[in-house]
């Protein structure tokens, strides 16, 4: 399961991009991820409450940073994500999130004990510039106005969630986790649907399929994955594996939906393969 768990995670993530594409729902942002949560966190709390019951006893001591970084990863990051995507691209919101990766790395030294060698942080650099050849993005002529600071937003939210999951909830099994998370994410969608939004969804076969695919492929199982892998190894090296989203995600898009695939974007999704390998080398811990 650890050695599948990178390439079946990237695999949920990127198809995630896919499904939202194919069949977008008519749906204000934050109530469908309010709705989203909430399900998949009733359906995964019912199951490991006739599975393992005992084992919610190790997030003992723990509840409160798991619930703030479910808080984070889940409804802080997507929410902004979504805001920023009103403003900006969806190519520079592949750029920005390119960010996320070297990002853990830079902040996991002083704060997890982790270190990298220089052959890893060019590993980050050419992960970074392959996003950058997918998503055909000039950096200078980037938009630095509101939507950018909402992708960063959204960016920060992702680093500080997997820092803090990291330092403080290492340990805890990764689907209870996942399960106090998605909660947390369902109740702050919840509140910044009331706040914030005039809540409404239509209903139609493709946006339903587009929320069993996010709830049982992405917040199940996707997340479920990335916290598994969390509390395996270094958070820099499993947050590198984003690197691999952008480029897999046109792959499909060319496959499933007929949509033009660049040379660029292969290039690119080269390159950032290339910076994976790099990375994934050994890294050091502080003992």
């Amino acid at each position: 399961m650890a050695a599948l768990a990178p390439l079946v995670f990237i695999c949920l993530w990127s198809g995630a991009f896919i499904a939202v594409r194919a069949g977008l729902p008519d749906a204000s942002p934050l109530y469908f991820l309010a709705i989203r949560f909430a399900i998949a966190s009733t359906l995964l709390i019912a199951v490991l409450s006739l599975w393992q019951p005992g084992r919610w006893r190790d997030l003992r001591g723990k509840w409160g940073v798991t619930i703030l970084a479910g808080v984070l990863m889940n409804g802080g990051y997507l929410s902004a994500a979504y805001i920023a995507m009103t403003e900006i691209t969806g190519a520079t919101m592949a750029l920005a999130g390119s960010l996320q990766p070297v990002l853990v790395a830079a902040l996991s030294g002083p704060l997890l004990g982790d270190r990298f060698r220089p052959a890893q942080w060019l590993g980050f650099a050419l992960g970074t510039a392959g996003v950058g050849l997918v998503a055909g993005v000039n950096v200078l002529q980037l938009d630095t106005g509101p939507g950018m600071a909402w992708a960063m937003g959204s960016v920060s939210c992702m680093v500080v969630g997997t820092l803090i999951f990291s330092r403080y909830s290492r340990g805890v099994p990764a689907v209870h986790a996942n399960a106090v998370q998605l909660l947390s994410g369902a109740v702050f969608c919840s509140v910044l649907t009331v706040l914030f939004e005039d809540a409404h969804v239509t209903w139609t076969p493709a946006s339903i399929g587009t929320l069993l695919y996010l709830i049982f492929g992405v917040s199940l199982g996707g997340m479920g994955l990335y916290l598994f892998m969390l509390n395996r190894g270094a958070a820099g090296k499993v947050a590198a594996n984003f690197y691999l989203t952008p480029g897999l995600t046109a792959i499909f898009g060319f496959v499933l939906l007929g949509e033009t695939l660049p040379p660029t974007a292969l290039a690119g999704f080269a390159m950032a393969m290339l910076g994976i390998w790099l990375v994934q080398g050994r890294a050091g811990r502080r003992t």
